[in-house]
């Protein structure tokens, strides 16, 4: 668990985020994270939750299908 700080920003707040989590995250300055809400509480991440699910849906396709796809590309 980290403690995160928060920091006014102009006329926002803003969070810093040890170095540690942003290498976690892959993240870093001038990167983008999304923070999206779950039913468990806020989940932030540097992937965006749409395009992950569009990637894990096209990977769980290609398991699916490896044997085909491997004939047709013979």
């Amino acid at each position: 668990m980290h403690a995160l700080k928060l920091v006014p920003f102009d006329r926002e707040v803003g969070v810093v985020l040890p170095r540690e989590v942003l290498a976690k995250l892959g993240c870093g300055t001038g990167g983008t994270l999304y923070l999206t809400e779950t039913a468990d509480g806020l989940l932030l991440s540097s992937q965006h939750p749409v395009i992950q699910e569009q990637i894990d849906a096209g990977r769980a396709f290609i398991d699916d299908y490896r044997d085909a796809l491997r004939a047709l590309s013979e």
